[in-house]
């Protein structure tokens, strides 16, 4: 079937397409993660890790979502939800761990270390595969088939 001059094609943002390819490479190495955590805590670090994993990986969705919104409005708003929205995430990381630290399978260490570890080394490791150009904005042409992934 020929493309149709009015069909509907989800639009590919930069932000989201970035998201998406964290979240992947996120995806990929949780199970890692999770029997690492679990062999030095247990059963209740395993837990907590991937708790946190979760809620990595949603902050970076949520961040593609509100720059990909705003980005429609103006840069006035795109500026305002990227330190805002900064903002806001910490505050609903920070209500999230609240919401289980009482919980008998929570772990504060790996829960702490996972979070941070895998912000930096998630947005480390996609600087690999993000193109500096205005003429491939998002991911690099390429960079998803010479990682080894699939993308869809």
């Amino acid at each position: 079937m020929a493309d149709a001059p009015d069909a509907v094609v989800p639009e590919q943002t930069p932000e989201s397409e970035i998201a998406r390819d964290i979240v992947r490479r996120g995806l990929m190495v949780a199970p890692v993660w999770i029997v690492f955590t679990a062999a030095i805590w247990g059963f209740d670090g395993a837990v907590s890790s991937a708790y946190a994993l979760l809620l990595v990986l949603l902050n970076f969705l949520a961040a593609a979502t509100l720059l990909t919104w705003t980005a429609r409005i103006g840069p006035g708003a795109l500026m305002a939800a990227a330190l805002g929205g900064f903002v806001l995430r910490l505050a609903a990381i920070t209500v999230a761990v609240l919401v289980v630290r009482n919980l008998s399978v929570f772990e504060p260490v790996p829960l702490g270390i996972t979070i941070i570890v895998a912000h930096l080394g998630l947005l480390i490791w996609e600087t690999r595969y993000v193109s500096l150009s205005l003429a491939h904005p998002g991911l690099a042409p390429g960079a998803v088939r010479n990682s080894g992934g699939i993308h869809t």
